[in-house]
């Protein structure tokens, strides 16, 4: 069997190295061609070209940055982030370390190295420029530096539209001091005369070194833009952790009304914890409308299905309570059957893989007792004073009045106006969120009906009996008044009577006084036996008269007499 010299071998070997790097560098070269047309077709087209350079060269960097760049022209936010996973800071992936160890032996294999000083055949001692030396020194930590520099923007703008904001603002502040070292490290090997920004490449030997300047001034813009959210949020955390349960609706407010939209990852986050305000502050239907926007926004949100779960409970609407709570056991089994939570890596649900068993037993202690309460009969008395956010007793203007605003706030037409103001990571999720918008506020509406239905009836029976109690007093109080007006009209018949009476006593007294004057005037010649005799009798006499005359009148008080110097 005939076999190949050894250098023909060689020979062929540096052929095919040779074909391959001319082919990776065609591709390249067609791709950045389609990719300055900025159009998304030709940009597809270029990302296919990347795709089978990366198949040829699959660490080749150039190629790594077009095709990550091109995803996130096409807003592929979730293959950029699962192409550069690594560089999330709050990821903590299972196999860190080994990772960390395999990615920077890569990184450290394809340094490339530059010869200071020269052996060999070359003199042993050579004058050369310490400025010179310099220069080399700077361009070799620049090019070690600035080599994955790409990553930290390209990633942090795929972080910041999927939400993670704390760690887009890292890499976006990380991704231009880079820069900014960069650009300073490699103007101090150039003169004055050739100082231009044309010359600086971003990564690799055939890009520019910085950025342009529409692309840092959009950073720069998504910069501030994030650092605008993370303060209101902190601030709105502050707040409902020190119990300033308004003051915090009114920061989250400002971030899910704002003018400008938030990605919808950010979004559901901030739903969630104004629900929790909101229960907070015993304003249970606002509450159930955040868990609906949030699951909407994110179906399998734990700490959404289970507050929903609480404020339903909470107003003893138990049909509904046990639904998210087997909705919430499914997720629980789910996250232990697969040993991860639901959703992307990056996504955080706020709980532990090894707190999973224990929160599923005392959830399966719940749903039973909720069962046993169903089959009790508590099933229609739900408590709609607390849904609608009124006391017991209230007033007909007081329900009306709450019903209007909660009718205006929940109406099934404006549950998807929230949607409007999210930015989506993938626009085919639009639909499917609108859907469950629509279904879950459609739900609280009725609700909200049924409850005002309800109250309206107690309230119309309170008032109906009220109403009685209202005409019994009424006519108690007239009976009261014609028996009063009764008594009034006998009594000046009594009065005159009595009067009349009193005038004709008043008469006869002073006739008898006359006579009695005339009687004494002409016996005061008689002894003084007899005319005590005469004024005793005549005295006994007037008494008599008097005493008939009082009685006639009606007028039988006791009147005190002396009787000491009286003798009949």
């Amino acid at each position: 069997m005939a076999t190949s010299p050894p250098f023909l071998a060689c020979a062929e070997k540096k052929h095919w190295w040779i074909s391959n790097k001319k082919i990776v560098e065609k591709y390249i070269r067609d791709a950045k061609i389609l990719i300055a047309t900025q159009e998304p077709n030709e940009i597809a087209s270029a990302l296919s070209l990347v795709e089978a350079a990366l198949a040829i060269s699959p660490r080749f960097e150039v190629a790594l940055e077009l095709k990550a760049r091109s995803l996130l022209y096409l807003r592929c936010f979730k293959d950029v982030a699962y192409m550069l996973q690594d560089y999330i800071p709050s990821l903590k992936m299972p196999n860190d370390d080994t990772s960390s160890t395999s990615s920077s032996g890569s990184f450290d294999s394809s340094k490339e190295q530059i010869r200071l000083i020269s052996y060999g055949d070359e003199p042993n001692f050579k004058c050369f420029s310490v400025s010179e030396l310099k220069k080399k020194v700077m361009a070799s930590l620049y090019k070690n530096c600035n080599k994955g520099q790409w990553r930290y923007l390209v990633l942090g703008q795929a972080c910041c539209h999927l939400g993670l904001m704390e760690d887009a603002m890292v890499l976006l502040q990380t991704g231009k001091r880079l820069a900014t070292d960069a650009f300073r490290r490699e103007s101090i090997c150039w003169s004055d005369d050739s100082f231009s920004f044309a010359k600086f490449p971003v990564s690799g030997k055939h890009c520019c070194t910085t950025l342009p300047i529409t692309e840092s001034e959009t950073i720069s813009q998504l910069l501030s833009h994030i650092k605008l959210l993370l303060r209101r949020k902190t601030a709105a955390i502050a707040a409902l952790d020190a119990g300033l349960y308004s003051e915090a609706i009114r920061h989250f407010s400002k971030i899910v009304d704002g003018r400008r939209g938030a990605p919808q990852g950010f979004m559901a986050e901030c739903y969630m914890r104004r629900a929790s305000a909101y229960h907070s502050s015993c304003r249970i239907a606002e509450a159930i409308a955040d868990c609906n926007r949030t699951l909407a926004l994110d179906p399998s949100c734990i700490n959404a299905l289970r507050t929903r779960a609480a404020l339903f409970e909470t107003i003893r609407c138990l049909p509904d309570s046990l639904h998210d709570l087997e909705h919430l056991k499914l997720l629980y089994n789910s996250i232990l059957r697969d040993r991860k939570s639901p959703g992307p890596i990056w996504k955080h649900q706020n709980v532990e893989y090894r707190e999973i068993p224990g929160r599923l037993c005392s959830l399966a202690t719940k749903i039973q007792e909720l069962k046993k309460r169903l089959a009790n009969g508590e099933t229609g008395n739900v408590d709609y004073y607390a849904l609608i956010g009124l006391k017991w007793g209230c007033s007909r203007s007081e329900l009306e009045r709450a019903h209007l605003l909660l009718t205006l706030r929940h109406k099934p037409d404006k549950s998807t106006s929230f949607v409007e103001r999210c930015e989506f990571a993938d626009e085919q999720d639009v639909d499917s969120v609108k859907d469950r918008a629509r279904m879950s506020a459609l739900l609280l509406y009725r609700m909200i009906q049924r409850g005002y239905g309800s109250l309206m009836a107690t309230i119309k029976d309170e008032e109906a009996a009220e109403k009685q109690r209202k005409k019994a007093a009424a006519a108690l109080q007239l009976m009261q008044q014609q028996v009063q007006l009764n008594q009034e009209q006998l009594q000046p018949s009594r009065t005159e009577s009595f009067i009349t009476v009193s005038m004709q006593q008043v008469q006869q007294i002073q006739e008898l006084k006359q006579s009695r004057a005339e009687i004494l005037d002409s016996d005061m010649c008689n002894t003084n036996v007899t005319n005590a005799t005469v004024f005793k009798g005549a005295f006994c006499r007037e008494l008599a008269i008097v005493g008939n005359l009082l009685s006639q009148a009606g007028f039988n008080q006791p009147i005190p007499v002396k009787y000491e110097a009286l003798s009949c």
